[in-house]
């Protein structure tokens, strides 16, 4: 096959021994060559301004640089950039932070390998991979309410154990204003309480510990 019909691929995975193991396998196929494999987010981005690849397979959650940022620091410059989401996180929010990003596919790492092999020459190819358990969670998080930035924060706070008082002195907001928020909360997440509301919003991506 000649050079010009192998798909040069970015790997970006913060675990070394993945990304070993990710290049041996995508090597052994004829139109495929890996040409860079970053550790972290910051180094995704320099690297694909640097090698300009075919197509880079992005985990979500690195260090220095989330993936999603990466992604959508990539897509600001490069307009037809073809990034696939490789990654453990299959909640909705993460679904939805990949590909509103700019990413072209979404697979877990979990995946047969020839359905990686499918979502390179797929994505490649200019076409979206999105699997259907995938496009069934996107489809679900784009029909719910969207928490509010203010939201978004009382929410991180209640996941590191603040209270109602403590939350109400982190932001400079009246007790009665945290509560209020705190109801719109479990109402979007269809909870009742702190507990499932966490719950909820670490399974769907929405914040971590």
């Amino acid at each position: 096959m000649s050079q010009s019909n192998v798909i040069r691929i970015l790997l970006a995975d913060d675990h070394p021994i993945l990304g070993q193991a990710l290049t041996m396998f995508l090597q052994c196929e004829s139109d495929m060559t890996v040409i860079g494999h970053a550790g972290d987010g910051r180094e995704a981005l320099e690297l694909f301004h640097q090698h300009q690849p075919d197509v880079a397979l992005m985990d979500l959650r690195m260090p220095k640089m989330e993936g999603a940022d990466a992604i959508a620091a990539i897509c600001a410059k490069f307009k037809h950039a073809r990034i696939v989401v490789l990654t453990t996180f299959d909640g909705d929010e993460d679904i939805y932070r990949g590909l509103r990003a700019g990413a072209k596919g979404y697979l877990l790492k979990g995946a047969e390998p020839n359905e990686l092999l499918d979502a390179i020459r797929t994505v490649h190819k200019g076409q979206k991979y999105i699997p259907p358990t995938i496009a069934a969670k996107l489809a679900e998080r784009m029909s719910s309410e969207e928490l509010s930035d203010r939201e978004l924060e009382v929410l991180r706070l209640i996941a590191k154990g603040k209270n109602n008082q403590q939350i109400s002195n982190v932001l400079n907001i009246a007790e009665s204003t945290v509560r209020f928020h705190t109801n719109n909360i479990f109402g979007k997440l269809n909870v009742s309480d702190r507990t499932q509301a966490l719950v909820t919003a670490l399974n769907r991506g929405i914040v971590r510990l």
